[in-house]
């Protein structure tokens, strides 16, 4: 299966909400970060190789119709290259915002010590951080390169492939950029930062490679029926 969508946006801007959106519509199975940590014996050796500069796109997104967030954001330009019919969702919002939100979670300093460690913190320094590594907590930094990654995006695509989607324009631009009908039910708004913390709480209650694994799992779904019910 060819990725019919491929998510430009960063992680901390949407990108499970709009996991689950293009789900809920017709374009999944989505791929997220999540995928990878819930199934990490096979898809860490596929990022390693990712990173060794050696990627088997089709292998890594076997089964999946559409991908979001990191790692996948940040390898945008490979993808749209390699997947020349696919559609191009940035998903984006204020600049400010997502850096206190990065930095309150995924970026956090406790969230960075964990990454760092064996074995994702190869995959994480050069899959997901590469472009600002010791930058991380400098703030005009990241809002700079925030901004300037945008404009790259906005600049290297025809409009008719891009959508340039903002957190609140909900179903109706999504929708009508995709070719589908706009659900019934409300946009999803999941993955928030008191969701997050859930989810952390959780796994410092149980670190362990299966906990994390299961927890994975566990964490899309309660997302999934946070937005559409059981």
């Amino acid at each position: 299966m060819a990725l019919k969508v491929v998510g430009a946006g960063l992680g901390r801007t949407g990108t499970l909400s709009l996991k689950l959106a293009l789900e809920h519509v017709g374009f999944g199975p989505c791929y997220h970060m999540l995928e990878i940590t819930s199934a990490p014996e096979v898809r860490f050796p596929q990022w390693m190789q990712v990173i060794q500069g050696s990627p088997d796109w089709d292998a890594i997104f076997d089964g999946f119709a559409s991908t979001v967030d990191y790692p996948t954001a940040n390898y945008w330009r490979e993808l749209t290259d390699y997947y020349p019919d696919s559609k191009v969702i940035l998903y984006t919002r204020d600049a400010e915002g997502w850096f206190d939100s990065v930095t309150r979670t995924i970026f956090s300093p406790d969230s960075l010590v964990k990454t760092s460690e064996a074995p994702l913190g190869e995959f994480f320094r050069q899959a997901v951080t590469r472009d600002f590594h010791d930058r991380i907590g400098d703030r005009a930094f990241m809002v700079d390169y925030y901004r300037r990654r945008e404009e790259e995006v906005i600049a290297s695509l025809p409009p008719e492939r891009l959508l340039v989607h903002r957190l609140g324009d909900g179903w109706e631009p999504l929708c009508a950029f995709l070719g589908v009908p706009v659900p019934d039910e409300p946009y999803p708004v999941v993955n928030t930062t008191e969701d997050m913390s859930t989810m952390t709480a959780a796994r410092k209650e149980d670190p362990a490679p299966d906990a994390v694994r299961n927890g994975a799992q566990v964490y899309i779904d309660a997302m999934r029926n946070k937005a559409f019910g059981g």
